[in-house]
């Protein structure tokens, strides 16, 4: 910079930030040695991290990861080829890189370091539903807000690897940052809030995912309640005033110390909603209520479910320090995410049909939620592709069968039911006695996606459908979202 700049009233004036003496790239050579205990091939600068070589763009630090049945160092190759600045290796190689004894104890090595280097406004989020929805909206917030100076965890990167690769992924001149923790057993996530350490902790729902290992709805609970574990002091626990479990999760928040928001319809809500109707653009115009005011804004997602969801939000943005109007304009403007609600006009006989991309995942709550979306929007029929929920073990087929009463409060006019757990939906619209009621439901029962294209190829999708397609994201009905789209 000029000595005339430096000179310059404007330039002397110019508030200062602490933040402006950090580094401007993500790692250089030194400090992830330092990190990591390893060490460096030569001096070099990365701006990413990645573990899949498929997913490396120019500068990646790329992580050779082993695993039971794989081996990251057989893709350094392809890495380097997708122009990956240097790699971290248990053993020496040709290319720029970081050796180190445990490919996988660096990247969390590497995480630890980020944490610990980062002032940012750090944010947690877990639960049975919606929460990387609730991690994406909080980020556009308050990306919103600090003008581009907010990271968070991509995808659904909630594992015990998704997760220090986020933090690794994470800029030291970040304001905040939004992590999104999910779990299949007990203890895993009091794993990932040790190394998340977050000053909000956010649950969004319970409800049976997973209950297949963790047995009951309590023990639910207290598996998502392992996030308070990792609270820094003086911490917020952001939780749903509506859930059966609100005291469970209230008092487990309590004995770690935490400040209390709960979020909700309820009267007791710290975070309240006040009223809720349908918007022109098929979302919903919000009211809630807290401590201090009142705030009126849109959701432009559609149904119920994201209601709550954007309670949850503002409630998190509150506690996190951020500006709650920001975050009102940004859930104005968020579009469905891939596999979790994005809406594709499709071209069908005579015109536009909808389709409504659910393919990602599925439990009994956000079937019921999806559903009771899908008989709120506008159409001439109203097609459902329903996968299998998995992980329900000894309840499987009675959360599946349990669906029916939501094909019929709907109004669904055809249900294409796809894999095994489905055959106990198939059987319960299969009873006379359910037939007897209203107008009769068709209905299909298939045992994979390729069979279900074929069966919604020959049901046949016009102008002015509406398809709504969930389910497991094992059972692969993305597959059918991405033939018909």
């Amino acid at each position: 910079m000029s000595a005339a700049i430096l000179r310059h009233p404007a330039y002397q004036e110019w508030p200062a930030d602490p933040r402006d003496r950090l580094p401007l790239t993500l790692w250089d050579a030194q400090s992830i040695a330092e990190a990591v205990g390893g060490q460096a091939s030569g001096d070099f600068q990365v701006s990413g991290v990645e573990m899949d070589s498929r997913d490396v763009v120019n500068g990646d630090l790329f992580f050779a990861l082993k695993g039971e049945a794989m081996d990251g160092h057989r893709f350094l190759d392809k890495a380097f080829e997708n122009g990956a600045a240097a790699a971290v290796v248990d053993r020496p190689v040709d290319y720029p890189h970081i050796l180190v004894e445990d490919t996988n104890e660096a990247l969390e090595a590497l995480a630890a370091a980020s944490r610990a280097r980062t002032e940012a406004k750090i944010i947690g989020v877990t639960g049975s539903v919606g929460k990387t929805g609730v991690k994406e909206a909080i980020f556009a917030a308050l990306e919103r807000a600090s003008r581009g100076a907010a990271h968070r965890s991509t995808r659904s990167y909630n594992n015990h690897v998704g997760v220090p690769l986020s933090l690794a992924r994470m800029p030291a001149r970040s304001r905040f940052g939004i992590f999104e923790m999910g779990m299949n057993h007990k203890g895993e996530i009091e794993g990932l809030t040790a190394q998340v350490r977050p000053h909000v902790a956010v649950i969004t729902t319970i409800a049976p995912a997973h209950i297949e290992n963790l047995g009951s709805m309590e023990a639910i609970a207290d598996a998502k309640a392992e996030i308070f574990a990792g609270l820094e002091e003086g911490g917020v626990a952001v939780i749903p005033a509506d859930s059966e479990y609100f005291e469970r999760l209230r008092l487990a928040a309590l004995r770690k110390g935490a400040k209390v928001v709960s979020f909700g319809r309820s009267k007791k809500a710290d975070m309240r909603l006040l009223d809720a109707i349908p918007s022109a653009n098929g979302g919903s115009l919000v009211t809630c209520e807290f401590d201090t005011g009142r705030l009126c804004y849109t959701v432009a997602e559609p149904g119920e479910h994201w209601v709550a969801n954007s309670l949850a939000v503002m409630a998190a943005v509150r506690a996190a320090g951020g500006d709650m109007a920001a975050a009102g304009l940004a859930l104005a403007e968020m579009g469905g995410l891939k596999g979790r609600g994005e809406r594709h006009g499709i071209d069908a006989p005579g015109g536009k049909a909808l389709l409504i991309d659910e393919s990602y995942n599925a439990n009994p709550a956000s079937m019921r939620a999806t559903l009771a979306q899908l008989g709120q929007t506008p159409s001439s029929r109203r097609i459902a592709v329903l996968g299998s929920m998995k992980e329900l073990g000894d309840f499987a087929a009675k959360f599946h069968a349990g669906l029916s009463e939501s094909l019929i409060s709907a109004d669904v006019d055809y249900a294409l039911l796809v894999g095994d757990e489905m055959g106990a939906l198939a059987r319960e619209l299969g009873k006379p006695a359910f037939n007897s009621l209203g107008k009769p439901l068709e209905w299909e029962h298939c045992k994979s996606a390729e069979e279900a294209i074929a069966l919604l190829e020959d049901f046949g999708i016009v102008a002015g459908d509406a398809v709504l397609v969930k389910g497991s994201n094992s059972v692969g009905l993305g597959k059918l979202v991405e033939h018909f789209t």
